[in-house]
């Protein structure tokens, strides 16, 4: 293997390389935390910015959907928090010059985290036909091209109206809107790429495809299962509320193929003790193969019937098809399930022991669960153990799916779906006297294969990096270019300004720093939180440029462009006054009755959750129900690893903040694998060596992801890690989740070989 990073690679870096971590956040999150914000914002504005987010008369943290509680810390943000509003608050500009400066040929070899340090676009961009560089263009022109385009479709399903989670309720709600008035179901959104898997399962077993804890919930348990997650990247806020659970006398358990410094212990920066001694929060590590989660969940529920430790009064009044589940848990069996979790004896019965104690647990989950061929399989299994034991819809326990971003929960609850209820369907059609598609639209995978044959012509994303984002990134980019038109809705730039149709907008937008005053007056709009918690969210900047639209505006003006005066939904007025469209959705979205008085309470409010509120299951049978899927775990053939995508500490999604990972003690780089020291001597990999990781998958295609430097690092035996999107390239496009059809990024099986150039 090369010891040096391959020549010729102009994304390639050479990263150093220390121990890892087992504590976050502390005092080098706060300096860390300042150095950026002062890097972006400066001093004054830093100040001024960072002492309004998630506070109740100010704006909604754009880095995730963690909620906030009744009581508020001044600073209430975290590390990766204060990034995001960096990133968004920053005084860089790109401006036309600076497209005129670098045409499309310079963009596209430039790496996402070039991209993202520019700073904030200020006007609209097009790039003509045959050009090879954006230029400026009015809004009534981009507008114009828009409507030309989607007007020529032979069939609305040729275009597709992508949604990232950072999109507001009313910007989202028009945005369905409008695209079922134009005629089609094609909403993909970044739901289909991380919690699809989670909502299915969720909806089959207990009826809503939401958690069903709050924040008092996690602050009440006993015991709090977190599966497949690290919060210390991910979603730091978690880790304040996982301290209050374990002072509150609850016990943890981190299921998790990698060890994460935030589950090992918590430095917590707003209190002077937390931050010297911190508090350590897992009990009970269990590292577990990629994919073996299923198989720990099933047995562990063949343990709890065994112990006859079952909520039978809970089972008999609001459970259905127990004698299924436990007809199937019967046939778990130890040696497979040690084979396919590598976890030992000890350590289930440990947990099982953790689980027989509590009388409420919580079960938490992100990637790690959902990323995975029997992904929802996984899930059920989960919710199974929740119900043999009553642990849903009581105080203190139940399911908790931690979302990532920040309106992600609120766009699907808006309507942002492409397999829509018809209930939904029937009150938009009835509020607004159009009749919408009833056939199903594309998810973000199939979105990604109309485009590829040609089905789809027209691609609109609202938010979010979908190049970047999405599987198969050299199937995805080939796909995206076949276009006839890319849209993309944006504060700055990414990669998917630079994979374009064969014409492409860039329309700049309103951050949620930034202040948005519209002909009625200053405006607000809200979020939906991870527990379907609903709140304002103001900014107070100075928007970056004049000539920036906000989302509900973008929308309102492209739908008059492309509707005309046959659309008798009144437009012009949403984007005068977004109380308008509130009004609008209080009788259309059931729980947002008398929206406009309850959002501009201070905290917002609760949306109802039958399961959580009243023990109410509405599912098809009327009850919650248990499942019995076969279980399933990758199989790896001999000589191949089974790689992970994950984050690094200092990216946000497919935004990249920088070139660290502190945790995990990388510094200065992202093309990195990281190995279990005895699996990369069997593979003859050296420390710092550099490989190519090359995956396989039934359709014989070779996908490749070149120049990765060798970290010897304490993964569970057999697995590894590597950041995305740089690994995207090796997911294969069809390889998905069953049901959910969410990209199976958390089980590629790759090989190794010889570092080549990139």
């Amino acid at each position: 293997m090369a010891t040096k990073p391959p020549a010729g690679d102009p994304v390639q870096d050479a990263p150093q390389v220390a121990p890892p971590k087992h504590a976050a956040a502390g005092l080098p999150a706060i300096g860390h935390t300042l150095k950026i914000a002062q890097e972006q914002m400066g001093l004054v504005r830093t100040t001024r910015t960072l002492l309004k987010v998630n506070q109740k008369d100010g704006f909604d943290c754009p880095g995730c959907a963690w909620p906030e509680g009744e009581k508020r810390h001044t600073a209430e943000f975290c590390e990766n928090g204060a990034k995001a509003v960096a990133e968004e608050a920053t005084l860089r500009r790109v401006t036309p010059d600076f497209f005129a400066a670098h045409p499309l040929a310079d963009l596209e070899r430039r790496s996402g985290y070039w991209l993202g340090q520019q700073g904030r676009i200020t006007q609209p961009m097009y790039l003509p036909e045959g050009a090879d560089r954006y230029e400026a263009v009015t809004w009534e022109r981009a507008f114009a091209i828009i409507a030309e385009e989607l007007r020529a479709l032979s069939s609305p399903d040729e275009a597709l109206f992508y949604t990232s989670g950072r999109t507001s309720n009313e910007a989202a709600f028009l945005y369905q809107l409008f695209a079922r008035e134009f005629g089609t179901n094609n909403l993909p959104d970044c739901s289909n790429m991380c919690h699809e898997s989670s909502g299915s399962a969720l909806v089959e077993t207990i009826g809503i495809g939401k958690g069903s804890v709050s924040l008092e919930d996690l602050h009440r348990a006993d015991l709090i299962i977190v599966a497949g997650q690290n919060p210390g990247t991910n979603h730091p806020r978690m880790l304040s509320a996982l301290e209050q659970a374990k002072a509150s006398g609850a016990k943890i358990i981190s299921v998790n193929p990698l060890p994460e410094a935030g589950l090992e212990r918590f430095k917590n920066p707003q209190t002077p003790l937390g931050m010297i001694k911190g508090a350590a929060l897992t009990d009970l590590f269990l590292q577990i193969r990629i994919g073996g989660d299923q198989a720990l969940f099933r047995l562990l529920n063949k343990l709890v019937i065994e112990a006859g430790a079952v909520d039978e009064e809970f089972v008999a009044e609001h459970t259905h098809g127990y004698e299924a589940l436990a007809a199937a848990a019967g046939d778990a069996d130890w040696p497979e399930t040690l084979t396919a979790t590598g976890l030992t004896r000890a350590e289930i019965e440990q947990a099982l022991a953790m689980v027989l104690a509590s009388e409420r647990t919580i079960v938490c989950w992100a990637m790690g669960l959902t990323q995975h061929k029997h992904a929802v399989a996984t899930i059920r299994e989960v919710v199974n153990l929740l119900l043999l034991r009553g642990n849903i819809g009581r105080p203190g326990a139940g399911v908790c799916p931690v979302r990532g971003h920040s309106n992600v929960q609120g766009d699907r609850t808006m309507g942002i779906f492409e397999r829509p209820a018809p209930a939904f369907l029937d009150a938009l059609d009835k509020e607004f006297g159009i009749t919408s598609p009833r056939h199903h639209g594309y998810d973000v995978v199939r979105a990604i294969e109309a485009l590829r044959d040609g089905e789809a012509k027209v691609f609109f994303g609202m938010g979010g990096n979908f190049v970047g984002a999405t599987p198969d990134t050299d199937v995805t980019e080939a796909a995206m270019r076949r276009a006839a038109l890319t849209v993309h809705v944006s504060t700055k730039l990414n990669r998917s300004h630079a994979v374009t149709g064969r014409r492409a907008l860039i329309l700049p937008t309103l951050g949620r720093t930034d202040k948005d005053v519209q002909a009625a007056g200053k405006q607000f709009v809200t979020v939906e939180d991870s527990m379907g918690m609903v709140h304002a969210s103001r900014g107070n900047l100075t928007p970056a440029s004049p000539h920036l639209l906000s989302e509900p505006a973008i929308v309102a003006r492209m739908a008059r462009a492309v509707l005309g005066e046959a659309s008798t939904t009144p437009w012009e007025e949403f984007e005068k006054d977004y109380g308008t469209i509130r009004d609008r959705i209080s009788r259309v979205v059931p729980g947002f009755e008398d929206y406009n008085a309850r959002a501009a309470r201070p905290g917002g409010f609760t949306l109802p959750h039958a399961p959580r509120d009243e023990r109410r299951f509405p599912t098809t049978t009327g009850k919650a129900n248990f499942t019995a899927a076969p279980v399933e775990y990758p199989r790896v053939p001999e000589g191949r690893l089974l790689l992970q995508t994950l984050r690094s500490h200092d990216q946000y999604n497919t935004t990249i903040y920088g070139l660290d990972d502190r945790y995990r003690g990388i510094k200065g780089g992202r093309r990195v694998v990281l190995v279990h020291p005895e699996d990369a001597a069997a593979h003859g990999l050296a420390d710092g060596a550099y490989t190519d990781l090359v995956s396989e998958w039934k359709d014989g295609v070779e996908r490749r992801a070149p120049g990765f430097r060798v970290v010897h690092y304490p993964t569970a035996r057999g697995c590894a890690a590597a950041y995305y999107p740089e690994t995207n390239v090796l997911v294969p496009l069809d390889s998905t989740a069953d049901t959910s059809n969410t990209p199976a990024s958390k089980s590629v099986v790759i090989r190794f070989e010889p570092a080549t150039a990139g």
